[in-house]
């Protein structure tokens, strides 16, 4: 439920955020559009969750 027009942008930021610099791409081979190819992700550390939203969104990447 949106509350009003703070509440609104608040959601819309969030959302794009995650969309931009988080979400997977199937066309970008599960990457991001913002991905940094010198960043390497170690694949041996733990996985963290991160609610966004309240929930709506959820996020998981793994540790540095």
């Amino acid at each position: 439920m949106i509350y009003n027009e703070r509440h609104t942008l608040t959601v819309i930021n969030e959302y794009v955020d995650q969309f931009n610099n988080h979400r997977p791409h199937q066309g970008r081979h599960q990457r991001p559009p913002n991905h940094d190819p010198a960043v390497i992700t170690p694949l041996n550390k733990p996985v963290r969750h991160r609610r966004r939203l309240g929930g709506v969104i959820n996020e998981r990447h793994r540790t540095a």
